[in-house]
């Protein structure tokens, strides 16, 4: 299975950015586009490892980059500076969304245009619940242990499905914050699920972060995508 990369560069406000594309070169035609939204450390190995997974099922993954080549993030603090600055300008965050998956669509893989998604991991999720917000064309977006806090202006017809993988003791997404996210979703009409993990708690796909990640709801919410992935493009 030879799985090749390219980088996709391209440019908004100035800034230039770099989103990282897989597939597996040896499968006929096109097939579908899955997006995959980094956490507040923006493009970083985590996801380029879920782009490259989602290659080896027979997608074209590609990583985005919302902060620009010259402003990704050396630490934590830094990311986090980062994350603050376009939580403080939702308009900008969706802007950049938006261009990440125009760039997406106009690179030089194999994708089938009419089969896009989104997945996101913690901010990543917060993205990917953006892109839908925003009316884009996309079959769908799964949000992994994402933020569900809506941006402070009206959203889009939402025609993306949504299905939103949750710790449920996260503190970053307690129960109101949920609760929250299901009423937002069902005043806009949209076709949306909820699965929640019980005794599991932030960034629990990520093996990275002791204390956090949890191999169960890991394997089980990677399932759930798959499984959501075979519907929205079936």
């Amino acid at each position: 299975m030879p799985i090749v990369t390219r980088p996709i560069r391209y440019a908004h406000g100035g800034i230039i950015f770099e989103a990282f594309a897989t597939w597996d070169d040896a499968a006929p035609g096109p097939r579908p586009l899955v997006l995959v939204a980094g956490t507040f450390m923006g493009r970083s190995r985590f996801e380029e490892g879920k782009a490259r997974s989602l290659a080896e099922l027979g997608y074209v993954g590609v990583a985005i980059d919302v902060y620009g080549v010259d402003h990704w993030p050396a630490d934590a603090d830094q990311a986090r500076a980062r994350m603050a600055t376009l939580d403080a300008d939702r308009a900008e965050l969706k802007a950049r969304l938006r261009v990440a998956l125009d760039a997406a669509l106009a690179a030089d893989a194999p994708v089938d245009r009419a089969k896009v998604a989104a997945i996101g991991f913690c901010f990543g999720g917060k993205c990917v619940l953006d892109l839908a917000r925003s009316g884009a064309g996309l079959a769908g977006v799964v949000s992994f242990h994402g933020l569900y806090d809506a941006p402070p202006f009206p959203n889009e017809a939402i025609s993306a499905k949504i299905l939103a993988l949750h710790g449920w003791e996260d503190p970053l997404a307690p129960p109101d914050a949920v609760l929250g996210l299901a009423s937002e979703m069902t005043e806009a009409g949209a076709d949306w699920q909820l699965h929640a993990y019980g005794h599991t708690v932030h960034a629990f796909t990520n093996p990275a972060r002791e204390g956090m990640y949890s191999p169960a709801a890991d394997a089980r919410s990677w399932q759930a995508m798959r499984n959501f992935l075979n519907e929205i493009f079936a």
